[in-house]
Parts: C-alpha cells; sequence; structure tokens
C-alpha cells in the first residue's frame, strides 16, 4: 500500500511539473476585416474612444482618479528595452503613458507611427523626476536631454489589459 502512495505522489507531481506554454501575441481580425495583431487580453475594437474624446476624458480627470475605458491613438514611441512601456499621442498635444497590467506582456519595439487600440485604465498621475529619465533612458535620449529633466510632471497615463495593433 505504501508503495502504491508513493507512485501515485510521484504521477501526480509529474503531471502537475509538466511545462505550459503562454501564447500574448495573436493574429485576430474583425467584422470590418481589419487586420490586428493582439497583445494581452483579447478585445476588439467596439465602442473605442477617439484621441480626440480621450484627451477631453484625460482634463476631467484629476490626479489618480481612474476611468475605465478604450482608445485608439498612433504609438509615438515604444520602450526600445523590452517592449514594456509606449506613448501615444493625442490630437491636442499631449501624450499618453501606457504601461501593461502586471507587467503581464509587452508589445513589439517597432510599431511607433501604428495606430493602436488599448483598453484599460485611463488616469492622471505625477510622475517625479527619476521616473522620467528612466523612460527618457529606455527611449534613447541622449545624456543632455536626460539632464535637463529636473521637476516632476502631471502625466496622462493609461494601464492597458488588451492591445490591438493595426497591420
Amino acid at each position: 500500500m505504501n508503495k502504491f502512495l508513493s507512485l501515485a505522489l510521484l504521477l501526480m507531481l509529474l503531471v502537475s511539473c509538466k511545462e505550459q506554454t503562454k501564447t500574448n501575441t495573436t493574429e485576430v481580425e474583425d467584422t470590418a476585416a481589419i487586420a490586428y495583431t493582439a497583445v494581452g487580453l483579447q478585445i476588439n475594437d467596439a465602442d473605442a474612444l477617439s484621441s480626440e474624446q480621450m484627451s477631453d476624458n484625460f482634463e476631467g480627470l484629476k490626479v489618480w482618479d481612474t476611468l475605465n475605458t478604450k482608445m485608439v491613438a498612433k504609438v509615438d514611441a515604444v520602450c526600445q528595452a523590452k517592449g514594456c512601456w509606449m506613448t501615444l499621442n493625442l490630437e491636442d498635444g499631449n501624450q499618453v503613458m501606457v504601461k501593461f497590467k502586471d507587467y503581464g506582456f509587452f508589445v513589439p519595439k517597432d510599431i511607433a507611427g501604428k495606430e493602436v487600440i488599448v483598453n484599460g485604465l485611463a488616469f492622471v498621475e505625477e510622475v517625479s523626476v527619476d521616473e522620467q529619465r528612466h523612460y527618457a533612458e529606455d527611449a534613447g535620449k541622449s545624456a543632455e536631454e536626460i539632464a535637463a529633466i529636473t521637476t516632476p510632471k502631471k502625466t496622462f497615463s493609461f494601464e492597458a489589459d488588451g492591445v490591438l495593433i493595426k497591420n
């Protein structure tokens, strides 16, 4: 009986330790036949707000207010180290800093200029000098540009749980 229990325990350990693969990027097509690359949670393009609408929404938020939403915008820059953040252009000249929920996925590093749809939480935050310098370094800015960052700034931010990248 003792051998049987030992064998059963060993079998359960082997089954529970099997390697699992996780795929974060998939090709999807919506009903309008626009091809997207999906990253993170599977989302669709329905009800996404334009960058003009999001600009108005951001202006109405106070620091650390949140808004669960979906928006469409063009990518300005992507972290060149990992693809762990990106900035999006709003039509009014402002930018949105997008990070990914729970550091759970990254975007390709070569999508600057492409249109994306992001889903998640929009909020306004104050970014420290050290954090701004870190992002500037990740973006490949010069030492002079990094040294010029000397004050915290109010930024529009977004924590995305899913992203669609227009192909």
